[in-house]
């Protein structure tokens, strides 16, 4: 699919779904890895991640420009836009738009957790992904202090 196409599927999904006119550009960007799209406050454009269809299919690529497209709207409109204002909330429920984005082949989707710790006093056993210093931290059911297993 092109960024042609692109536009003038958003176009048609606009007028659809929103009864509005789609004005601006889209566009298909590479570089986005961990996002299904964004919208650019400052000039209007969206672009869209190209894994969205390429590792997907257009049900989901269509969901993905819906919610960019309710970014759109509600900002043109001078209404609340964010992803915590209920007006979003309810517009993307409305036209059915993705909440979230899959996870695409570029997204790490799970974490190691290397560093693994016990309580001296309870005994209790956690992982974590990041070191901390077991000298100045104490368990929080009783008061003891850490150590690290390896």
């Amino acid at each position: 699919m092109t960024n042609a196409e692109l536009q003038q599927l958003t176009e048609q999904w606009s007028k659809e779904y929103f009864g509005r006119e789609f004005t601006h550009k889209v566009f298909f960007n590479k570089r986005l890895k961990t996002t299904g799209g964004r919208y650019h406050l400052s000039d209007h454009h969206i672009d869209i991640n190209l894994l969205m269809y390429t590792e997907f299919d257009l049900h989901n690529l269509r969901q993905v420009v819906l919610h960019e497209l309710c970014h759109y709207h509600l900002h043109l409109l001078g209404m609340d836009y964010h992803h915590r204002s209920r007006e979003f909330k309810t517009l993307l429920a409305q036209v059915g738009g993705s909440r979230y984005a899959p996870p695409t082949s570029k997204r790490k989707t799970n974490s190691k957790k290397k560093w693994h710790y016990i309580c001296t006093g309870c005994g209790v056993e956690f992982a974590r992904q990041r070191r901390f210093n077991t000298q100045r931290y104490i368990c929080r059911r009783c008061g003891h202090k850490f150590i690290l297993k390896n």
